[in-house]
C-alpha cells in the first residue's frame, strides 16, 4: 500500500525549495525508508546555488546523506523491514562488469539520491535495497548518538574513508588535509584513526580550532597567514620535529575550491599521494610534470562502495571518529533558511535536516 509522504523540491537553481506531497511505494527489490535525517552537503549547494546540473530533470528533491528506518519493502526485500539503515550516497547496480571487478564507484548504472533519483530532503524515500548499511541500534545508543546524526556517514564520512583507504594511510605517515569543513574534518579524524599524524589547513579559524580540539589534528595552519612556500616549510619543520618522513606525504584536497587545489598541488613532495576529494567547477593552472618529477601520484575519489560502509560506521560506533561535536540538527521545514545559512557560512557544523 502506498505511503503518504512529502518532499522538498528544487524547481530551479536559486528558487525557494517547495514542499510537495507524493506516494511512496516500493517496487521489486526496493524499500521505503522513513527518513530520520538527511545531511546538507556541499554538492547540494552546488546544484542549488551554482547551477551544477543534476542527472534527473527538475523538479527534484536533493539530499544524499540519508538515514532512517525501512517501513515498506518490495518483493525480495522483506528482510529489511523495520531495520535502521544508512542509505549509501551512491548506489551501484552490483551486477555489471565494473561492479564485479570491484569498481562499483564508477558503475555506469549507479543511482545517487538527489541526483539520479529523488533524494532525502523528504519524509520518505524509495531506494534499492541492495547496498543498504544496517545500523546496530544498541551500539548506536551506547555511543550516545541518534539515527539522524549518523545520516552524514553517507558521504561526509564514507567519502574521506574511501580516500584515506585508497591512499594507503598507515601508522607513521604524515597526512595533510586542505579544507576541514564537513568532509575534510572527518578526513582528519579518519587519517588519525588510521595512525597518521595529521596537518589541517583551512581559511576558517573556527574550523581549525574545532578540529584541533576534537578532531585529532596535530597541527592546524591558517592558509591566509601563509603563502605556498611558507605552508610547505611549516609542514616540513613539523615533520622533522616529530621524526616523520619528509617524503611520501598523503595530501587530501577536501575544500572543493581552486585555491585549495592549488595549495594541495604545491605541497607535493617525493613519493607523495594527492587525493582529490572536494569538487569545484573552477579551473586551476598546474604544472602536471611535477607528478613526474616527484614520482608522485594523484587520484580522484567518487563516493565509497557500499561494502565499505560498515567499517566506516564502526569507527563512529567505537568512538574513534567523533560525530556529535560536528553535527547540528534542524527541522526539515526550515530547509530554505538552513541552505542559506550553510551557504553563507553562518552554520559551521554539518547541518542535518530532520522531518
Amino acid at each position: 500500500m502506498p505511503i503518504a509522504a512529502q518532499r522538498w523540491l528544487m524547481t530551479a537553481p536559486g528558487a525557494p525549495l517547495v514542499r510537495a506531497d507524493f506516494e511512496a511505494e516500493p517496487g521489486a527489490g526496493e524499500v521505503v525508508v522513513a527518513v530520520a535525517g538527511c545531511g546538507v552537503c556541499h554538492t547540494d549547494l552546488g546544484y542549488f546555488y551554482d547551477g551544477v546540473r543534476t542527472n534527473h530533470a527538475l523538479p527534484l528533491a536533493l539530499g544524499h546523506e540519508i538515514s532512517g528506518r525501512v517501513v515498506a519493502a518490495g518483493a525480495g526485500a522483506d528482510a529489511w523491514l523495520q531495520r535502521a539503515v544508512i542509505v549509501p550516497a551512491v548506489l551501484p547496480c552490483g551486477e555489471c562488469d565494473l561492479c564485479r571487478r570491484g569498481r562499483a564507484t564508477i558503475c555506469r548504472s549507479q543511482k545517487m539520491p538527489g541526483n539520479d533519483i529523488q533524494g532525502g530532503f523528504a519524509s520518505h524515500i524509495v531506494v534499492p535495497a541492495r547496498g543498504l548499511c544496517a545500523v546496530d541500534e544498541p551500539r548506536l545508543a551506547a555511543a550516545g548518538l541518534t539515527l539522524a546524526q549518523v545520516s552524514i556517514v553517507a558521504d561526509a564520512l564514507t567519502t574521506p574513508y574511501q580516500a584515506v583507504h585508497r591512499a594507503g594511510v598507515e601508522p607513521g605517515d604524515l597526512a595533510v588535509v586542505i579544507g576541514v569543513g564537513g568532509v575534510g574534518g572527518y578526513c582528519v579524524q579518519i587519517a588519525n584513526a588510521f595512525g597518521a599524524a595529521v596537518v589541517a589547513i583551512d581559511v576558517d579559524a573556527r574550523k581549525l580550532e574545532a578540529i584541533a580540539a576534537d578532531g585529532g589534528a596535530a597541527l592546524a595552519l591558517d592558509a591566509r597567514a601563509h603563502d605556498a612556500k611558507a605552508l610547505k616549510k611549516a609542514i616540513a619543520e613539523f615533520a622533522r620535529s616529530k621524526g616523520l618522513r619528509s617524503t611520501e606525504w598523503k595530501i587530501f584536497e577536501c575544500s572543493g575550491s581552486a585555491p585549495g587545489q592549488s595549495t594541495a598541488f604545491n605541497l607535493l613532495v617525493h613519493g607523495a599521494t594527492l587525493a582529490v576529494v572536494g569538487f569545484t567547477m573552477d579551473k586551476v593552472e598546474l604544472r602536471l610534470s611535477n607528478l613526474m618529477a616527484f614520482d608522485a601520484r594523484a587520484i580522484g575519489n567518487w563516493g565509497c562502495p557500499p561494502e565499505s560502509y560498515p567499517a566506516a560506521l564502526d569507527l563512529v560506533l567505537d568512538g574513534r571518529v567523533k560525530l556529535a561535536p560536528f553535527v547540528q540538527t534542524h527541522p526539515l521545514a526550515d530547509i530554505n533558511h538552513v541552505f542559506h545559512a550553510v551557504h553563507a557560512r553562518e552554520i559551521t557544523r554539518r547541518a542535518v535536516l530532520v522531518p
